[in-house]
């Protein structure tokens, strides 16, 4: 009768256990090698840490759960609990989710840390009325061109197929007259190899995840932008654990945007010496390629402002001053 009565209680024991486990699952679109990827993992490792394992954070990196333009809407739906998001792909939601994709508004870190400052407050409040939270964001190192063949000026790229990521990305094909092909990271290294796409704008640490120094030659450095990538967790599932896991999460976070940010500025040093490496030209721009693409900076801010509203200049007012 006692072993029977012990065998119960250790039963019980294990379904309060597990009944106590929350199991969460993170998407993301980058490889697991990425940086963001890796301070992921390490968040996740964290809360577990200091949630004694009550939260368990299961990350799903390289589009394996959702593709990237999938992961927003899964996670507000609760398919997954958190994921992480390429804010700038979101503009057409919500014009201030593209306001770290706007060429040269921020254009260094402490540029790109300066608008998330003034911006975060507002996204939080967007993302509390989608049922979303805020847990950090990370920005990617600064943005330049990648091409086959050397370029002088804005006119060097008209006609190429430039792969766009983002609106913005888009918009930029379309002002320099490039051909816009909508390529997400996964599937970029295959694009080049078929001569789907022949450019492309993006960071040191991009190009050197997809091996873009196998097809592309060139890489100027023109430190157009830094976008953010932010990882949101499902309201209704945060909600759901208790305090202590809460403030958990939050430390971890508020850890891991930290993290991020020193990773990113390494990166970016360490990237852009593995492109040398492997054989890239690593360039600054031309002054001419400057003043055109300064042009297109312009035209865009001017064309966000007008989409964005009052709250657009009430950011851009807020980040100037």
């Amino acid at each position: 009768m006692k072993f029977k009565l012990s065998l119960a209680c250790a039963a019980l024991a294990l379904s309060v256990s597990a009944l106590a486990q929350t199991k969460w699952d993170l998407a993301a679109a980058y490889p697991a090698s990425n940086f963001h990827s890796e301070n992921m993992a390490q968040f996740a490792t964290e809360v577990d840490q200091a949630t004694g394992g009550k939260l368990k954070i299961t990350l799903h990196a390289g589009a394996s759960l959702f593709k990237a333009p999938e992961i927003k809407r899964a996670v507000q739906g609760g398919q997954a609990q958190a994921g992480e998001i390429l804010l700038a792909n979101f503009q057409n939601e919500w014009q201030i989710y593209g306001a770290d994709g706007l060429p040269f508004l921020a254009d260094s870190y402490d540029a790109a840390m300066k608008l998330y400052k003034a911006q975060r407050p507002m996204i939080e409040k967007k993302l509390a009325e989608q049922g979303l939270v805020l847990l950090y964001s990370v920005a990617w190192p600064p943005q330049g061109i990648y091409t086959k063949k050397p370029i002088n000026s804005a006119a060097d790229l008209k006609g190429v197929k430039w792969r766009a990521y983002s609106p913005a990305t888009a918009r930029i094909a379309d002002l320099v007259g490039a051909q816009p092909v909508t390529v997400q990271a996964a599937e970029l290294q295959q694009a080049l190899a078929t001569g789907v796409v022949e450019s492309t704008m993006t960071s040191g640490a991009t190009g050197v995840d997809s091996k873009l120094y196998e097809n592309l030659k060139y890489y100027y450095d023109t430190q157009a932008w830094l976008p953010k990538n932010m990882v949101i967790v499902n309201k209704k599932a945060f909600d759901a654990l208790d305090k202590p896991s809460q403030d958990a999460v939050l430390k971890a976070a508020a850890t891991a945007e930290a993290r991020g940010l020193a990773a990113s500025q390494r990166v970016n040093t360490e990237t852009l010496a593995k492109l040398k490496a492997n054989g890239m030209q690593v360039l600054a721009p031309s002054a001419q390629l400057k003043a055109d693409l300064k042009k297109v900076g312009d035209t865009m801010l001017k064309e966000w402002l007008e989409k964005a509203g009052p709250e657009g200049k009430a950011l851009v007012d807020s980040y100037q001053r």
